[in-house]
């Protein structure tokens, strides 16, 4: 297959601008969501919590009695936790007369706006899916999400009629600019399946709510609001009737809703959280979800009237409307809940590959637009290095050391969600300025040796913290925590080897490059 000059072109010019545009917010979606794989782990090796004497279910039930007896906004819509394997404690969170969420558990019955859960794992899925940009964030990504399909099918375009010539072909020596070519093809080609699907997900996702209300007058006829929570959730939107009536107790939903589930043929559903309309009325409904393995969205849900039992719906694999089909197949798909650790470990790695791809992306367009034979480049390939640096490897930086601050920030007194926030941004804009303010080739190099640093403290903060040094998790088997620590040491070593390589380019690279030294010049 042979495309005409003047095609190939213009699909060239639209694979560049798209990835351009697209590039750094991608960038930063999969390096933080190759972290958010192990976002079931990252709770307990935040709170170090290994040994620690899970609560009981009366514990939960003492939870649960005490918040709708404290708390009226708990008492119109609650949500509680069970303790499992991400939390030993059960929590609960409901919202208040202002709007805003509160969370207890059995040590903050009063009620805190901080949430118990690990707000490490929630700030590293926060900029996968919003760049923590706050309320518009998850629409700009769910834009980018489109480009990036964009810039998938215009890369296939450009690179089929010579697919199979140059698919393994990965060419070093002294023209960097065709080896970096060489990789981006092949990691992008391989890897197609996995981005297409990605791109789709993502854009789902993020995109669905701003979907709806265009879809309202012709899939809704103008009821959205009616329509969203049968849609979204499992159990019967109902209106309290105010009249107080008791209500079965968690041990028998819990039991209840694995009996259904067996009944479904499902033998290894476990309760992971339940959702509570009108507690303590005889209208309540309760609706429990819980985790299965065997299945393409591992997570399904039984509503139960609070009171008697009885099965209100069912939400459970082979037991799945259109929609929420749907919806579990696009997030199970989307963040790989699905499969065993082999699938776990493959995302992740092609979260790296895909940072890899993007970066790489923006290496070859400088590269592309340089001036060969001028020491002197031009203003435009010099401000994308040096955004390049800033913002891809800012963050890499800014990731690591949020996860040194929630070890050491309750060492020193600070709350750990606050100074992981204000850590990660403040070290991410730093970052971004001080690549700014120097050539290319110092700043990229300065700041990958600052994320191999700051990575490698990870491990090392950790131990501090806990007294889990990796060597001592290791001997006791808690391979979560070593997971984490020899990941960290892993990326660590990974950084430093690129910082010598870029060391060794300024050197001896080609002198007229945005990365050689303009001290050897």
């Amino acid at each position: 297959m042979k495309l005409r000059a003047t095609t190939l072109r213009v699909y060239t010019a639209v694979h560049s601008w798209v990835g351009l545009v697209a590039g750094f917010a991608l960038f930063v979606a999969f390096y933080a969501g190759a972290i958010t794989m192990f976002h079931h782990e990252l709770p307990l090796w935040q709170s170090s919590a290994v040994d620690a004497q899970p609560d009981s279910i009366i514990d939960a039930q003492r939870l649960l009695d005490e918040t709708l007896a404290r708390h009226e906004g708990a008492r119109v819509h609650l949500g509680l936790g069970f303790p499992g394997a991400e939390s030993a404690q059960a929590s609960a969170w409901w919202l208040d007369g202002a709007g805003k969420w509160q969370f207890a558990t059995l040590d903050t019955l009063q009620g805190s706006p901080t949430p118990p859960t690990s707000s490490l794992a929630e700030l590293v899925n926060l900029l996968h899916y919003s760049l923590g940009i706050p309320m518009v964030g998850m629409w700009l990504m769910g834009v980018v999400s489109l480009l990036y399909g964009l810039a998938l099918v215009s890369g296939v375009v450009i690179h089929l009629p010579r697919l199979a010539k140059d698919l393994f072909a990965l060419r070093p020596g002294r023209n960097l600019k065709r080896f970096w070519q060489d990789a981006h093809n092949v990691i992008g080609v391989l890897s197609l399946p996995a981005h297409v699907m990605f791109a789709v997900t993502g854009a789902l996702l993020c995109l669905l709510f701003a979907l709806m209300p265009l879809l309202d007058p012709l899939v809704y006829d103008g009821s959205l609001l009616e329509s969203v929570p049968a849609a979204m959730d499992t159990a019967p939107v109902v209106a309290a009737s105010g009249e107080p009536a008791a209500m079965q107790s968690l041990a028998q939903w819990h039991e209840r809703s694995v009996a259904v589930a067996r009944g479904h043929g499902i033998d290894d559903f476990e309760p992971a959280y339940l959702k509570l309309q009108h507690g303590g009325d005889a209208n309540a409904v309760v609706e429990i979800t819980g985790e299965t393995s065997r299945a393409l969205g591992a997570m399904g849900s039984v509503a139960l009237d609070a009171g008697s039992g009885e099965v209100l719906a069912v939400q459970l694999q082979g037991a799945r409307d259109a929609n929420h089909a749907t919806l579990q197949a696009t997030y199970a798909l989307h963040f790989g809940e699905f499969g065993n650790r082999v699938v776990q470990w493959l995302y992740f790695l092609l979260g790296l590959a895909g940072a890899f791809l993007f970066y790489s992306g923006n290496l070859l367009w400088i590269e592309s637009r340089r001036k060969r034979r001028a020491v002197e480049q031009g203003r435009a390939q010099v401000n994308m290095a040096r955004a390049t640096v800033g913002v891809c490897i800012g963050v890499c930086v800014a990731i690591s050391a949020s996860f040194v601050a929630t070890q050491l920030a309750p060492m020193w007194g600070l709350h750990s969600a606050s100074a992981e926030r204000w850590v990660c941004f403040g070290t991410w804009a730093l970052c971004a300025s001080w690549a700014a303010l120097r050539p290319p080739s110092r700043g990229v190099r300065e700041l990958l040796w600052l994320a191999a640093l700051v990575t490698v403290a990870i491990p090392v903060a950790h131990g501090i913290a806990s007294g889990w040094w990796l060597w001592k998790a290791a001997v006791a088997g808690h391979w979560v925590l070593v997971t984490v620590d020899a990941m960290a040491i892993a990326l660590a070593a990974g950084f430093a080897a690129l910082a010598r390589a870029s060391a060794r380019r300024a050197r001896d690279g080609d002198p007229h490059s945005v990365w050689a030294d303009p001290r050897a010049a």
